[in-house]
């Protein structure tokens, strides 16, 4: 037996920052995001030696040790090894599993398309498979972001475990107590205009993500009116980018995008820096009506929308630079799990 997980990735549009605590426990954040067809996969097979491995494929990552109730953290397995000892914990009690854990993801961490929360919504989902859990998409996201946040002390925010077990496009409200998931229905001609809008450009993985968290949190935290009002204006724009586009209204969504962008650089100061700025400001003049770092910011994947037409020119200004210049489609499902006899 084989079981198999995927989830997608995700970008965020508007209102990133808004649903990370302390923020999102005091003022509430709004975030409008939406899945890729790019995914993080997972495979579990079970083993007959007593055994627990865990592969990271694509960083070429190994560690295998006797299976037990608790595992010791795994440097660069450390999700890995987070959600085994969860979910056998909370959902097999306690009794350790022998099995194989495979991974591997379309994005590197750091990359502002949540592949590490994405990363761990594909492996609670294929624990789930392995052991019959029905557990459904509140609580899967719930579950892999206590793993990540609690468990593991990562820093960071919410949003990103929920795109991937929802998947699709969807305004969604962080509480203190309790996450809401909306679901945007939009016409396939919207969604086509959209997609044929959109670039990518990855300007390499973010090492500040982490650093810029704690910033923004430090700058709640300390009541500092700048960094407040900021993140106020955040998740104003998120509301407008979502009417934006509910109507399909691209040069709405594009003045929504641009002042969310400038309003996202005031949350903390390593946001952007000299080089996200001169790549940004090319793609602008090459024809892009509006763009921004998708993530915490720092550096890894970029966005931009453009007319189209123009679209082949943004992207032959966006390869002049060091980095890679994508298109990508929208996603409808979220997580997934099945059996491979």
């Amino acid at each position: 037996m084989i079981i198999r997980s995927r989830a997608p990735l995700r970008l965020g549009l508007a209102g990133g920052g808004t649903d990370v605590s302390p923020y999102s426990d005091r003022f509430g954040g709004h975030v409008l995001n939406v899945t890729i067809d790019k995914y993080a996969y997972a495979t579990i097979v079970p083993r007959t030696d007593g055994q627990v491995e865990f592969i990271a494929a694509d960083t070429d990552r190994r560690w295998i040790g006797e299976a037990k109730p608790e595992l010791e953290r795994v440097p660069g397995l450390d999700l890995h090894a987070g959600v085994y000892n969860r979910l056998v914990r909370e959902f097999n009690r306690g009794e350790p599993l022998a099995i194989s854990v495979t991974t591997h993801s379309e994005a590197p961490p750091g990359s502002g398309l949540g592949s590490s929360s994405t990363m761990v919504v594909a492996l609670v989902h294929a624990f789930c498979e392995l052991l019959a859990l029905p557990l459904g998409e509140y609580d899967v996201a719930q579950i892999a972001y206590e793993i990540e946040r609690v468990d593991l002390g990562m820093a960071g925010g919410k949003q990103d475990q929920y795109a991937a077990a929802f998947g699709g496009l969807n305004f969604m409200e962080f509480y203190g107590d309790r996450v809401i998931v909306n679901p945007l229905r939009i016409k396939d001609s919207i969604k086509a205009e959209l997609e044929s809008s959109l670039v990518l450009f990855y300007t390499g993985v973010s090492r500040e993500s982490a650093r810029i968290i704690a910033a923004q949190a430090a700058g709640v935290t300390d009541n500092v009116q700048k960094s407040v009002d900021a993140l106020h204006r955040v998740k104003e724009e998120a509301t407008l980018m979502k009417e934006a586009v509910l109507k399909g209204d691209i040069e709405a969504l594009a003045t929504s995008m641009r002042a969310g962008w400038q309003f996202k650089k005031q949350t903390a100061d390593t946001i952007s820096n000299a080089s996200i700025d001169t790549i940004y400001d090319a793609a602008i003049e090459a024809g892009a009506l509006a763009g921004k770092v998708s993530g915490a910011g720092g550096g890894g994947f970029m966005m931009f929308f453009a007319d189209p037409a123009r679209r082949p020119s943004v992207m032959r200004t966006l390869a002049g630079f060091n980095g890679q210049v994508f298109t990508c489609n929208f996603t409808e499902s979220g997580a997934q799990s099945w059996r491979k006899a």
